[in-house]
């Protein structure tokens, strides 16, 4: 299912994420928690790989559209 929903297979998402996560984390601030490096990558290979909009992509994550807007950029 894993590989089904993101169109590769939990190891390279593993290492995929190692590399890029010094890029893509966010800190904590005292307003909120980021949304985590395993989200952001998670909802930027699900566009990709679907081509969904973001307003359909929030029912599969809990994340706004505007926000999956600005990660898909990032």
């Amino acid at each position: 299912d894993f590989k089904n929903f993101l169109r590769m297979d939990a190891n390279s998402f593993d290492e995929l994420l190692d590399m890029i996560t010094p890029l893509i984390e966010k800190q904590k601030t005292n307003m909120r928690d980021p949304i985590s490096p395993n989200e952001r990558l998670s909802v930027t290979l699900r566009y990709l790989a679907t081509g969904n909009s973001f307003q359909d992509l929030k029912f599969n994550t809990a994340i706004s559209p505007q926000a999956i807007g600005k990660i898909v950029i990032d």
